[in-house]
């Protein structure tokens, strides 16, 4: 599993390192530092490893094609996705279509959020997280219902 957070920069060629933590976890589990990367959420980047990139793949490959809602979604994650492998100083290569999706320039943070790591232009992380640090125990409340 994925947890904390790293700020790291992009190099002049797009790459950006991954922590060694999260790459051992990866390969421990799969036998190679393998990810996918797509649009996430909220402005930033999706980075999954392969075993949960096909479990999501799965539960959206199993929505009704018929909504709407559901091939607007799949269009969007999908067609973003990138199949990204560490090299061996341990970077991935970030598209330039997915770095001005995310509006990332150079600094950036990656967040573990359990199943997956965000990465996120340091600036949007710095404003997501002064925005909603204050609700935190508020938001606990409402979704953690005994």
């Amino acid at each position: 599993m994925f947890y904390g957070e790293y700020a790291h920069a992009l190099d002049a060629k797009s790459r950006l390192i991954i922590p060694a933590k999260f790459r051992e976890f990866v390969k421990n589990a799969q036998g190679q530092e393998k990810f996918f990367l797509t649009r996430g959420l909220d402005g930033c980047l999706f980075l999954f490893s392969e075993e949960e990139w096909r479990k999501q793949e799965s539960k959206f490959r199993d929505l009704s094609f018929t909504s709407p809602e559901a091939r607007k979604f799949n269009r969007l994650f999908f067609s973003g996705a990138s199949e990204v492998e560490c090299d061996a100083q341990g970077r991935i290569l970030i598209p330039q279509y997915l770095k001005q999706f995310a509006q990332i320039e150079r600094d950036v943070m990656l967040v573990g959020v359990s199943s997956r790591v965000e990465i996120w232009s340091k600036g949007k992380w710095r404003e997501f997280y002064e925005n909603t640090r204050g609700s935190f125990e508020d938001t606990a409340a409402r979704i953690m219902v005994p």
